[in-house]
């Protein structure tokens, strides 16, 4: 404690800020009271916010350098700290501090600076949700964090792409994040199109860690009725055959996901949904099973919108809106 307290104070002093910042995240372990020290000192906080709001300006036009990249990361990784402890968890999202990372999120640029920090932005959702807390999930749907992850599973590094698929699987292991994702047919397809999309390209580059978190996506989909009607039309051929046979030779826990994912959905299925089924399963079933369809909704997805990154296209009236909320 005598040495933590002092570093904590340097955190206000502009000038001492940025070797600070590099010791106490790499002495982050070192220190179990860290987050409420952190949150609780004067002005330590919003050091740390002023560190974010200064790389702003560097994402577009993209000049964010590996220097200013780290400097930022180093005080995103103080925030995981706060993020991840149970005394500072509810206080960090009541101040909505995850917001000020989703432009950090929105970047494009595949430089490693800008990886790096969407990386580190990912490790503080990823803090988040990892301790299934359902406030956390309620706050996050309120957000534009699902768009903003669907975005990073299609074009990131493949660790960015895991931690995203992470959030996503945490998201619908909770039962309103479920409902949520499987509410319309353009939010389930809009999630469905990149799960098909990384299938592709995991044929091509097999990673066992990222395909474990895809099966678990697909797996918990299908505790949805309508979800896994639709997924009886739309899952990646891939899973029923035994591409990934050899790479998840090692691994009984996906292997089990696997199967019990197969045996719930059944064999690949091309007649229309029943017409006794419920207005949601319509809703479901609008967009088609094909993966044509599924591609026109990957691309109405990564449009963005005023509100967000938007789903359904002008007009629909559906949108992963940052109101959480579904308008038709």
């Amino acid at each position: 404690m005598d040495e933590l307290l002092p570093l904590v104070l340097q955190l206000t002093n502009p000038d001492q800020r940025e070797g600070v910042l590099l010791e106490l995240s790499k002495k982050r372990e070192s220190f179990p009271d860290l987050a409420p020290i952190l949150w609780h000192s004067v002005g330590t906080v919003s050091a740390l916010l002023q560190e974010i709001a200064a790389i702003y300006p560097l994402l577009w036009p993209p000049t964010l350098t590996a220097h200013a990249s780290n400097r930022v990361c180093n005080a995103l990784a103080l925030l995981q700290c706060v993020a991840s402890h149970p005394e500072t968890r509810s206080l960090f999202l009541a101040a909505h501090i995850p917001l000020y990372l989703y432009p950090f999120l929105n970047t494009q640029s595949k430089s490693r600076p800008f990886e790096y920090l969407r990386l580190t932005s990912l490790g503080v959702i990823g803090a988040l949700v990892k301790v299934d807390d359902p406030e956390v999930i309620h706050f996050l749907l309120k957000t534009e964090i699902i768009p903003l992850c669907l975005r990073i599973m299609e074009s990131g590094s493949e660790l960015s792409k895991t931690v995203a698929t992470f959030i996503v699987q945490k998201v619908l292991l909770d039962e309103l994040g479920l409902q949520y994702v499987c509410a319309t047919g353009e939010r389930f397809y809009a999630v469905a199109t990149v799960l098909s999309n990384m299938m592709e390209l995991l044929t091509l580059n097999p990673s066992v860690r990222l395909l474990k978190h895809i099966v678990r996506c697909y797996l918990r989909l299908s505790d949805n009725l309508q979800a896994r009607e639709a997924l009886s039309k739309c899952l990646p051929p891939t899973l029923r055959d035994d591409t990934f046979a050899a790479a998840l030779r090692d691994d009984v826990t996906v292997k089990k996901w696997l199967n019990q994912l197969l045996s719930v959905v059944g064999p690949a299925s091309t007649s229309p949904p029943s017409s006794s089924t419920s207005s949601a399963s319509s809703n479901l079933a609008a967009m088609g099973g094909g993966n044509n369809n599924l591609g026109q909704m990957s691309n109405v997805l990564l449009g963005g919108s005023s509100r967000g990154v938007g789903v359904g296209g002008s007009g629909s009236g559906v949108s992963f809106g940052s109101d959480g909320l579904v308008g038709n």
